[in-house]
């Protein structure tokens, strides 16, 4: 029997707090791959309009700041807990563009039709290189159609709500449940309802829901889908 290769480009997509960054990450380190979050070049844009004193409500300004800026994603440099280097220009920002403030912005950048195209090109460069798990909401239908294996992680928003309520109270923070579950549900309404790249299923994405599957359980699931 011959053994055949990994897929070298997986697209994984899936709403907020689903646990695509995790199965992601784990899944690129087990497999010697680049783990890229999409998200974090939409967070990279929302930086520098953020440094220029732009107006993140003017659509026109923002999406000619996204067609311009050159960001790449490169393996991690330094092991200081990154999943990689983002690098614009010639600079490393990695660490420099997680705050609050790009936090409570990101998605109005996000939404933009003119941004989301010119990062998808920039995405899909760094996802045509191979050997790369590519996670973001649109992966599978838009940015990487060809992509070898697609995989849509769900969750019910109760579920997500509540395992992101865990993670805030383990780190001995206070947390509302509530209010998280507010904020999930309202995601998922910004992302599905969308004019530009909705969140949803490519037709041939392989669909996990995880409500009664713990993370272990879902990376061994997709583990054997990479076989």
């Amino acid at each position: 029997m011959i053994n055949k290769p990994p897929p070298s480009i997986i697209a994984l997509d899936g709403p907020a707090a689903s646990g695509k960054s995790t199965l992601g990450r784990i899944l690129a380190d087990s497999l010697g791959y680049l783990f890229f979050d999409t998200g974090i070049m939409y967070r990279a844009i929302t930086w520098i309009a953020l440094q220029r004193n732009l107006d993140l409500r003017d659509e026109t300004v923002i999406t000619e700041l996204a067609k311009k800026a050159q960001i790449d994603i490169r393996p991690p440099s330094k092991a200081d807990g990154r999943p990689c280097d983002v690098i614009l220009g010639e600079r490393d920002v990695t660490w420099e563009m997680r705050n609050g403030e790009v936090d409570a912005n990101v998605s109005v950048v996000s939404a933009y039709a003119g941004v989301r195209q010119a990062l998808s090109e920039q995405q899909r460069r760094i996802g045509m290189r191979g050997r790369v798990v590519m996670v973001g909401r649109d992966i599978g239908t838009v940015v990487l159609p060809q992509a070898d294996l697609k995989i849509y992680l769900d969750a019910s928003a109760e579920e997500r709500a509540k395992r992101r309520f865990d993670e805030i109270i383990a780190r001995g923070e206070k947390a509302d449940y509530d209010e998280i579950l507010r904020k999930v549900i309202e995601r998922d309404r910004i992302d599905s309802t969308r004019a530009v790249a909705p969140l949803r299923p490519a037709e041939d994405a392989i669909i996990i829901n995880s409500d009664k599957m713990n993370a272990k359980q879902v990376f061994a699931h997709v583990m054997e889908l990479c076989k």
